[in-house]
């Protein structure tokens, strides 16, 4: 993709979806914290059905250690990967309480040295509870960075650092939600829906599909 166009791409998703925010659902940061954890390799709506009642009786690490490891998993046990999961909330809560007050730190580093959080998690966290102007890479982003020729890369990390290269500023800070929310919806993985896609006549993808 030329970087000419860049501006007009995100000025397209943003015509589209003027407040982009994340589905997960939460009433805090520390919920928040624990729903992204939750969520690697699972969907936003499992995570929220499962959270929905945990979140009713737990909102802060103090109370997510009280509950302790074993409830725990009887609320996540239909996510993915939900011992290992618990075994870090819990860890991740013990941490916020011994060194950070009960409260959720506000630099990756600090972040990233919680159980089960690394960069994406501490991006999204940054970004949507901080109002940071990070881009957390999940399969989405890294799907439509290498499709549309937004963002080539070989990994996450090459797609991450160059969004944050070529985003224009004004739309550095929603460009994670736009990007997540046109591969979950519209650049599907399988079959993507190339002829409502807004963008579409930016693309690079060679191989865009046709309306039937």
């Amino acid at each position: 993709m030329k970087p000419s166009v860049i501006p007009e791409f995100f000025a397209r998703l943003k015509q589209a979806m003027p407040e982009p925010e994340t589905e997960l659902e939460y009433d805090n940061v520390y919920q928040l914290l624990v729903a992204v954890v939750l969520s690697a390799q699972a969907t936003d709506v499992g995570v929220n059905r499962a959270t929905t009642p945990l979140f009713k009786i737990v909102k802060t690490p103090q109370q997510m250690l009280a509950l302790g490891e074993r409830k725990l998993i009887g609320f996540i046990k239909t996510i993915g990967l939900f011992r290992t999961k618990a075994k870090n909330v819990i860890g991740l809560s013990k941490l916020l309480v011994d060194t950070h007050g009960g409260e959720v730190p506000h630099t990756h580093e600090e972040l990233q040295a919680l159980p089960g959080v690394g960069r994406k998690t501490a991006n999204v966290v940054m970004n949507v509870a901080f109002g940071e102007a990070t881009i957390a890479v999940d399969t989405h982003i890294f799907r439509v960075g290498n499709r549309t020729g937004l963002a080539p890369g070989k990994n996450p990390l090459e797609v991450e650092l160059k969004l944050l290269k070529r985003v224009p500023e004004e739309y550095r800070l929603h460009a994670h939600h736009w990007l997540i929310l046109h591969g979950r919806y519209t650049c599907k993985a399988r079959k993507p829906e190339c002829p409502r896609c807004v963008v579409s006549d930016l693309c690079t993808f060679k191989a865009k599909t046709v309306a039937l």
